[in-house]
């Protein structure tokens, strides 16, 4: 079966559909013939899925995944038959300000997601066919040896990346126990068109030297990450989403990342030459505290098991997502 044929008619519930991974996720759904429902807690007002027309092809539902009355209902209700578990309290700060909702949201709403697939999946007997969960690179936190791997411990002691840890392995206790067909992403530093969340090193950094202005840095520029274009990791998406059946997918998490991780510094040098203002220099403040230095992925078994890599290099996803943000701040998307 090729992928247009897996998922056209399919019937797909993407949770937290608004957010920027999820959307470019609903878009590509739409693109494969899909029949997406969108799970959304609060509206966060216009956003790239409003931008790019995705509201009128979208089964919106509106809820909260730590409400597991309203979770299982709509699973039945839609018959839905692929889960893209995106939803999440993604923001660091708020995590480190108010780590109590972030658990709620990470923790609590990934288990009860996964409880009602279970009982929609019944063995096999219900529509349920199976529940991609997004982890994070994050997970693994502070490790010794790097790139990280899928063997590596989960280690992230910090309120996110403890939640993503926790929801990662609650994902993969359901295959394990009960059969019940899941795998799990651990993506990288994900960018691209449509971000809004300006508080993140490249929307930040992409405007502000757009609009002529130094961007700032927290660090002191050296931390290296692994950055992957958005399109790359949606890829991914779909071809786990397609493999869940599969002996060597079911109960196992999957890297997604580039496996050349950068520093700070170099991506915001990057971000000015895709901009061609050669002429503005960042500001590098030295604020930031509790980060670990250096984070990035290994992507080999997503090599192997999937037929994935990732395809586009930092400077020309950076040249995309640059000419996308230059667009949105004139006003003509």
């Amino acid at each position: 079966m090729t992928e247009a044929q897996f998922w056209s008619q399919r019937r797909v519930l993407v949770t937290g559909a608004k957010g920027f991974a999820a959307a470019h996720l609903v878009k590509a759904l739409h693109a494969a013939d899909a029949e997406v429902i969108g799970l959304v807690r609060d509206d966060p007002g216009e956003t790239y899925f409003e931008l790019e027309g995705l509201t009128q092809p979208t089964t919106l539902v509106f809820g909260d995944l730590t409400d597991y009355a309203f979770v299982e209902r709509v699973l039945h209700e839609y018959e839905v038959q692929t889960v893209m578990h995106l939803a999440a309290q993604a923001l660091v700060t708020v995590a480190n300000s108010n780590p109590l909702s972030t658990f709620e949201s990470n923790i609590r709403g990934t288990y009860n997601l996964l409880e009602a697939a279970r009982r929609s999946w019944d063995e096999g007997a219900g529509p349920l066919e199976g529940v991609v969960t997004a982890s994070s690179d994050k997970a693994y936190g502070q490790q010794p040896d790097l790139p990280y791997t899928e063997d590596s411990p989960l280690l992230g002691l910090y309120p996110y990346d403890a939640s993503k840890a926790c929801a990662d392995i609650l994902a993969r206790t359901y295959p394990n126990t009960w059969g019940l067909p899941v795998a799990v992403t651990r993506c990288a530093n994900l960018y691209g068109p449509g971000d809004l969340n300006f508080s993140r090193l490249i929307p930040h950094a992409l405007c502000a030297v757009l609009e002529g202005q130094r961007p700032q840095i927290r660090s002191d520029g050296s931390p290296r990450r692994d950055y992957l274009f958005i399109e790359d990791a949606v890829a991914g998406y779909l071809k786990l989403g397609e493999r869940l059946g599969d002996a060597e997918v079911a109960g196992q998490a999957f890297n997604f990342g580039t496996g050349r991780p950068v520093s700070v510094l170099q991506v915001v040098e990057q971000i000015i030459l895709a901009v061609g203002r050669q002429d503005i220099e960042p500001e590098i403040l030295g604020e930031a505290s509790g980060e670990i230095q250096d984070q990035y992925l290994a992507a080999d078994q997503a090599r192997a098991v999937l037929d994935w890599e990732a395809t586009t290099s930092l400077a020309d996803g950076l040249a995309v997502t640059a000419e996308w943000y230059r667009k949105y701040l004139q006003g003509e998307l």
